[in-house]
């Protein structure tokens, strides 16, 4: 580790790029220079790909690289050239990807094959990249393989600029300039699992690290300029840093604050931050782009064709969602399981699950264990169907007893409590919302997280959930029978004040984007609270 230098740095008018020695140099990196539909200085352009030079979208240069994936066949995939390197340097070779359709992944090949991108991340470029350290003086080979996802459909174009190296990147000043950061981590007894980096709102790897020695204790200096980041350390065995493996833990400063730590996660954590007088975390060029001039249902039905294709990945993936997603990480911040029907805000909690282990199960009494919550009740829909089953933008953590106690009453607001959890939320008769029945309310803190839960469930499936009003009577009290409205008159005001009274946070900006990374699409409403009065 170089102590006193700030190695992994942000690309910006204050700051340099990764202090590395790099020598390296990929040819014609950003496809400025073709020679028929081939770009020159790449040697290997296998069968099941065909390339073209492109003006738009360019990320570096006039060019970029217009990529038609042809078959699922990986082995017939790739773009690679040659690249000398010299024993005992160190280099960052990245490139830009800009997915199309979402049905094909590009993996970054240094010499091996190295990390994906993300193929839901449609509309933007993204950067992959990876830090290799070369063992001999040699030639390696560089470039993508691509690989076919769920949604491939047989013919697919990824775009492609911007690989580097292209020159000598120089030596980073040797203090920041902007915010210092610092990560102290100490590895388990199988460090090679063990990775990290921090990545921006692009999905741009900003800094990271990995290759570490068992039982290590490091202090890594990062310098990043004011900005919304995400922490994210990774297992790949699966089982973290702590406990049964050795004392592994992490801890990511700026200057008193503590941003992240932990240790015991199972394949991932991820920690989203902010930097500076930053406003919240931008959704990314190009998402809603089509909803431009859109208001009222055809706003409304746009949104629905945005979402409505994602990919379920199955009712048992939840627990691993709820391990690395669903943890409090502000409140407490004691990365206990975030539970919000036992969550008190304000003061320490009465229930904390601590790990994976307090899954129900039988309960008896509220803290036995904590299990699935749809927070729109799977009985309105039918009951174990899918993709409303298991679609994680509406199924939280939650207490097992309370849960049932919840059953599958509307969320309304209560006059006589007949029950009440330890943190306040109560069962009873409704009052004031011109609804006189049996209803759950939740506490203030997250109300407007449920409203725009019931929001999106109204969009993503707007072409299905008219059918539903009659499956329960109390699915009749919510629903109108409609694909537009959707929701009886007193359930949207309601759920439009609760929305205005509790508005979005960073908690729930940072689940929604776990939940993109989960199953690759969004919760409008969480992105843009303004479509809500928008469209209702």
């Amino acid at each position: 580790m170089k102590h006193g230098k700030y190695k992994h740095l942000l690309i910006g008018s204050c700051c340099s790029l990764l202090s590395l020695n790099a020598t390296a140099q990929v040819q014609n990196g950003s496809f400025e220079s073709w020679s028929g539909q081939a770009p020159s200085g790449w040697t290997t352009i296998d069968s099941g790909i065909t390339l073209s030079s492109v003006t738009s979208p360019v990320k570096d240069g006039n060019y970029a690289a217009a990529i038609q994936v042809n078959t699922a066949t990986q082995s017939n995939t790739d773009l690679q050239q040659q690249v000398n390197v010299e024993a005992g340097k160190s280099y960052q070779f990245s490139a830009w990807v800009y997915h199309t359709e979402g049905g094909v992944k590009a993996r970054l090949v240094v010499d091996g094959y190295h990390g994906y991108s993300d193929q839901f991340n449609v509309g933007q470029w993204q950067q992959i990249n990876h830090t290799y350290t070369a063992t001999a003086t040699t030639t390696i080979n560089v470039g993508l393989r691509f690989y076919d996802g769920s949604g491939f459909d047989g013919s697919e174009t990824v775009y492609v600029d911007g690989f580097a190296p292209s020159n000598v990147t120089p030596e980073p000043p040797t203090s920041c300039q902007s915010n210092s950061l610092n990560l102290a981590l100490i590895t388990d007894n199988y460090a090679s699992e063990t990775s990290w980096k921090i990545t921006n709102t692009a999905g741009s790897t900003m800094a990271s690290g990995g290759n570490y020695s068992n039982n290590q204790s490091v202090n890594e200096g990062i310098c990043l300029a004011d900005g919304n980041y995400t922490f994210t350390i990774l297992d790949s065995y699966g089982d973290g840093i702590c406990c049964s493996n050795g004392s592994g833990q992490y801890t990511l400063t700026h200057g008193s604050k503590t941003i992240a730590s932990g240790g015991q996660f199972t394949s991932r954590q991820d920690h989203s931050f902010s930097l500076g007088s930053t406003l919240p975390p931008p959704t990314g060029d190009g998402y809603y782009a089509t909803t431009a001039g859109l208001s009222g249902y055809a706003l409304k039905t746009e949104l629905h064709r945005i979402i409505r294709n994602h990919q379920s990945q199955g009712y048992s993936a939840i627990w691993g969602f709820i391990d690395q997603s669903e943890r409090d990480n502000y409140f407490e911040k004691d990365n206990s399981i975030l539970d919000r029907y036992s969550e008190k805000p304000s003061v320490s909690d009465s229930i904390t699950y601590v790990s994976t282990g307090s899954q129900c199960g039988t309960y008896r009494v509220e803290g036995d264990c904590y299990n699935r919550e749809h927070s729109f009740p799977k009985s309105w829909f039918g009951g174990k169907v899918e993709p409303m089953n298991s679609d994680i933008h509406h199924i939280f953590a939650s207490d097992g007893y309370v849960n049932s106690k919840r059953s599958n009453f509307p969320f309304g607001e209560v006059g006589s409590a007949s029950y009440t959890s330890s943190n306040g939320s109560r069962v009873g008769s409704a009052t004031g919302i011109n609804y006189s029945g049996t209803v759950f309310e939740p506490i203030d803190a997250f109300k407007g997280d449920f409203a725009r839960v019931y929001f999106y469930m109204a969009t993503r499936y707007q072409d299905v959930i008219a059918n539903w009003q009659n499956n329960t009577s109390y699915s009749d009290a919510v629903l109108n029978g409609s694909q537009d409205q959707v929701f009886e008159t007193w359930v949207v005001n309601m759920l439009k004040r609760w929305h205005n009274e509790d508005p979005v946070d960073a908690l729930e900006q940072a689940r929604n984007q776990a939940a993109y990374e989960f199953q690759g699409n969004r919760n409008p409403f969480v992105d843009h609270p303004e479509f809500v009065e928008a469209i209702w």
